[in-house]
This record gives C-alpha cells, structure tokens and sequence, in this order.
C-alpha cells in the first residue's frame, strides 16, 4: 500500500523577530495557536536567514538556493527574474501536488501569477493594510477589510476545498510590516508611511506593557567604538530626512514593539482558523506545518531600528516551528544550525520527490528521524548595498557563523572586519576581528568565508 503524501503548508510572517511569539520568549505577546506548533511539533531553536531582506530570502525560501545563486539580491522590482524561479512548488505540481500561493509575493511589484501555482492571491509590492488590492480570480480588485484577516480567510477556503490530491499552501502575511510604498528606485520617504495598523479590537492590546532593555542597546558612541562600520549609518540616521522616517514608524520606540505584538494577534487568529479548518477535515494529522519569519528585526540593538539587514542574531535569527506528528514528536527540540533554504528539499523530500542539483539546502528530515551523522558546521549570510533608505547604503557584508563564532567582512568599507565569540559574547558586543590573541581564529573563519562564498556561487 503506498503511504497517503502530506499536505504542506508555510506560514510566513513579514519582518518577525526571533522572539516575537510566545513559545519563543516574549515577554508579554499571546500566540497561543502559533504555540500549538511548537508545542505539538519541533522548536527548531538555531534557524536563520542566509539574506535578512524580504526579497532575496523569499526567494532562498522557494528556490532552496542561496541570492548569490537566484539573483534576487534586494528589494527592488525584479518582475521578470520572480517569474523565471526555480521555485519548489513547480517541483512539487510535478509530484501530484494542487499548489497556491496566498499573501505577499514581493519579488518585483507585478501582482500576476507565477509559474507553480494552480492557484493565486497576491498583490502588488508591499500591499497595504486596510482596503488592499488584490490579485484573484485572474485579475485585480480591491476588498474591504484588514489584509490579515483577509488573507486568514482566503488561506482557509484554500484548505477547504474538495480535492482528491494532496495540496501545497504558500501562506505569506504582510504583517508585522508596516504600510509603506516604494519610490521606482526601491526607496521609502516619511510621507508614504503609514506606520504599524491595528484592526480595531486589537488597537488596545498589550497598553502599557514594556519590553525589556537588552545587554546590547547600548549609546550609539559606545557601538560605533565596537562596530566602526556603523557609524556612517548613524551619521546618516541623525539627518533631517532619516529623523522624518523613523519618527513616523515609531522607530525604536516601546509603541513599536507594543503595535508589532499587537498586530502579530490577528496571524495568530489565522493560524487557529487553520488548525480547526484542518480538523474538522481531518487532514490535521497528515499535514506538515512549517511556520517562520522572512527576516529578523532590530528592537535598538546595536543602536539600530526599524532595520533587519545586519547580520547580527537579531538580524538573521528566526523562530521556526514544524508540526506533523508523523514524523515529529512533540516537545521535540532542535539545536542544529538550520536556514531557510532547508524548507525546499524538506518539502519536496516529504512529497516523495529528490531535490535538484541547483538547491543548495539540506533537507530537514534526517533531524525529524533524529541526529544525523552529519550536518552543517557553519553557513554563509550575504547582502548587497542597496538605496532603500538613505543610511544603508554602501553597507554590504559577506559573513560566516559556525556554532561557536561570526566573522562579517564589510565589502565596501576597508579596515571594518567584526568577530565574536557567540559561546562567551552571545550578544555580539566585543569586536575580537583585530585581537592579536585570535588572529589563527580569524583566518580560519577568513577561510571559511571564502569557501562559502565560492560554493553559493557554484564556483
């Protein structure tokens, strides 16, 4: 008897912080149903992003491949390059899989179909989150309504229907991103802003709750001494013009987090529709649930807000949870170094299908058997100098971690190397790049960085 495929489902929520669910330590925010996840299935508690950038990961998410091998390297329109993706849904129509996509595409600002999809709800860049305009049913049209709870009931009618093949939902929210809209070139200015939007039962959530101060928001003086290669970007930030946009996202503030947590409510709601819409099917069991973040975020660490590009922890860490109970027991954890490029030969594996020779990725399911022989020991992160806002540009990094140590070589500005000691400075705040005393350590990970490098390229 052939065993029955699984049904694969992934949430992606914009912008989410590692911490920013409650299995994952926040303070005060109330997931109760993403909880469900991690409860009922595996904390993958060492996950990150190769590229902390809503477009370049989307796309490792899809493809398997590091941007260094895809070519969406930032956020700018790239229409015609995210209509030609490897991406693994294609591979799985191919296994008999009925596929969609729902929510945010953002990979070039076309709002039409792209090729692996038997189904399609989508929007233009950023969207917006009241009254967006969506692209379904073969065309545009506007719906009323607050886009998550829109795209919460369009992803469970999805579920709902009748079929008689397994099915594959990519389910991508625009939350916790705030509204904002795109010049041509991929920048932002304060008068297209329209900060974190609350549904109205939820525009009171969490009131006077505060997050706690972390070891590294530190004075801006003291992180510039630690991390030359960011005083330019403070410089930057201090400009009339940068003050206007952060102010007018509430950069950097307790507001801030409070309205990231409160909007992060409504995706929990979503989660929960679809927990019960698969029960009520029956298909709950026979379905792998894999929910993540597309990018990290920066609550003022490292004196930086409203930002996710660095590749920091903050920057590139993840919260990432799989249930599906035939293959993973609850309760499990994970401390293996995992990315995001792992979702596609995991997903394509679990449908009965081997993963092409362009992913890059490692599929996760000797982890859900359990330890694997061999896994990883380090992984490369890349971003590419881009003009979204004013203080990023000429920022672009090549760096490398392992389990115990992170080696950031800044591409444009010379002298500017950063190294840490994760196991003895978890929170990244003394620069051991120039100490004499780790110098062997350092041209290992120099090493490293470029044997990496070499192979996201395909060298």
């Amino acid at each position: 008897m052939v065993a029955k495929k699984p049904n694969l489902i992934v949430i992606l929520i914009d912008d989410l912080r590692f911490d920013e669910t409650g299995a994952s330590g926040h303070p005060y925010m109330k997931t109760p149903h993403i909880d469900r996840l991690a409860h009922e299935g595996a904390m993958f508690e060492n996950a990150f992003h190769p590229t902390p950038l809503c477009s370049p990961n989307r796309a490792s998410i899809l493809t398997g491949q590091y941007a260094s091998r895809h070519g969406i390297i930032d956020n700018v329109g790239r229409d015609v390059a995210s209509h030609r993706l490897d991406n693994y849904h294609m591979a799985l129509q191919a296994l008999g899989y009925e596929t969609a996509h729902v929510g945010k595409w953002h990979m070039g600002n076309d709002s039409s179909p792209r090729p692996g999809y038997d189904h399609w709800v989508s929007f233009k860049g950023q969207g917006k989150l009241v009254d967006p305009i969506l692209w379904e049913n073969g065309g545009e049209h506007q719906v009323e309504g607050y886009m998550t709870d829109i795209l919460n009931a369009r992803a469970v009618e999805f579920v709902k229907g009748k079929r008689t093949q397994p099915f594959a939902l990519f389910f991508a929210h625009k939350a916790v991103h705030p509204d904002l809209v795109q010049n041509a070139s991929g920048g932002i200015d304060a008068s297209s802003i329209g900060g974190y939007t609350l549904p109205a039962r939820h525009r009171d959530l969490y009131q006077g709750m505060t997050y706690p101060k972390r070891p590294s928001m530190l004075p801006l003086e003291q992180v510039a001494k630690d991390k030359p290669a960011l005083k330019m970007m403070f410089e930057m930030r201090a400009q009339p013009s940068s003050r206007d946009i952060l102010a007018a996202m509430d950069g950097g503030t307790q507001e801030e987090i409070r309205k990231r947590a409160a909007m992060m409510a409504s995706v929990d709601e979503g989660v929960g529709m679809l927990l019960e819409t698969l029960e009520q099917t029956r298909q709950l069991d026979n379905t792998c649930i894999v929910f993540l973040g597309d990018n990290g975020f920066f609550f003022g660490e490292h004196g930086i807000t409203i930002e996710r590009r660095f590749a920091y922890e903050e920057g590139i860490r993840t919260a990432f949870y799989v249930r599906y109970p035939k293959r993973i027991a609850a309760g499990t954890k994970r401390g293996e170094m995992i990315l995001a490029i792992d979702i596609a030969p995991t997903l394509i594996e679990l449908a009965g299908g081997k993963p092409g020779d362009t992913i890059q990725g490692r599929s996760l399911v000797p982890l859900m058997k359990g330890r694997p022989k061999r896994w990883r020991q380090s992984f490369l992160c890349e971003y590419w100098s881009e003009s979204a806002w004013p203080w990023i540009v000429g920022m672009g990094y090549k760096a490398v971690r392992t389990e115990r140590w992170k080696y950031i070589h800044w591409t444009q500005q010379q002298g500017m190397a950063e190294m840490y000691d994760l196991e003895k400075d978890p929170h990244e705040l003394q620069n051991l790049a120039f100490d004499p005393a780790h110098a062997k350590v350092r041209q290992a990970m120099k090493k490293e960085l470029r044997k990496l490098t070499s192979e996201a390229l395909g060298i």
